[in-house]
């Protein structure tokens, strides 16, 4: 009876020993799986169905965390990216939000309109370092058959965005309508030399405006001589003067005499 509870305890002594290793075992283990995958990350996730391009409030989103391990450049880490973006595509409740499933706002004037970019090439030139809201003129050069031609092919066109600043400038984006796209990429692609200039965002001003002097006046610009309203000069007028003053002393003359 004795040896029966001996060799008892002697086994529950080895099993307490075995757990606790196996216990520590699996701890480290634990560990080492915690310290590969690098602590925990918060990324968004769509919290209710979000439909495609509409804009993504911060209410529509919320927060779910993954390992550092897989955490990528595409997630969305921060609310402040989802300001003025829409989802390209339709999202369900759950469903992990990346940087590539969604895309600023269009903030084109008109619905209808279209972007065009204009990068600086051998064919394409740029004048002036362009900005956004700036507005340009399109020059194009052309040889049809031999006849080389050059034109204003369009005007006081809307920059909706540049690429770089100073040095680092290669083009723009300009905002036209869907009927003149096609043109002018028809122009990018088959025109000789395009040249952009900078328009001036102020209007010229024709003879007879008021303009504003240096000192804060307002003067008229005088008309050219030989665009007279009545086509007659100074020396015409006198001439006229003078034949009328004539035939005046004339009629007098005879009536004295009678």
């Amino acid at each position: 009876m004795l040896e029966a509870k001996r060799r008892a305890a002697i086994f529950l002594l080895l099993a307490f020993i075995l757990a606790a290793v196996t216990g520590y075992l699996v701890l480290e283990k634990v560990k080492e799986l915690n310290a590969e995958l690098g602590g925990m990350t918060s990324i968004y996730i769509a919290k209710g169905s979000i439909p495609s391009r509409s804009p993504i409030e911060v209410s529509q989103v919320t927060q779910m965390d993954i390992p550092n391990k897989f955490v990528t450049d595409s997630h969305i880490l921060s609310e402040d990216e989802f300001e003025h973006q829409v989802s390209i595509v339709p999202l369900n409740p759950g469903d992990i939000i990346t940087k590539n499933m969604i895309k600023p706002v269009s903030n084109l004037q008109d619905a209808n309109n279209r972007l065009v970019t204009m990068y600086r090439t051998d064919k394409i030139q740029f004048d002036q370092v362009l900005t956004a809201l700036d507005r340009v003129d399109i020059i194009v050069s052309t040889n049809n058959d031999g006849k080389k031609k050059t034109e204003v092919f369009m005007k006081d066109v809307l920059v909706a965005y540049a690429e770089g600043t100073n040095d680092n400038f290669s083009g723009i984006a300009v905002e036209v309508t869907a009927e003149e796209a096609p043109t002018l990429i028809h122009m990018q692609n088959y025109a000789e030399h395009i040249r952009v200039l900078k328009a001036n965002v102020g209007q010229a001003s024709s003879f007879g405006d008021s303009i504003e002097t240096t000192d804060g006046k307002e003067e008229q610009k005088e008309e050219p001589a030989g665009e007279q309203p009545e086509g007659k000069t100074d020396e015409s007028a006198a001439k006229e003067a003078t034949t009328k003053t004539e035939k005046s002393s004339d009629q007098k003359s005879d009536d004295s005499g009678e």
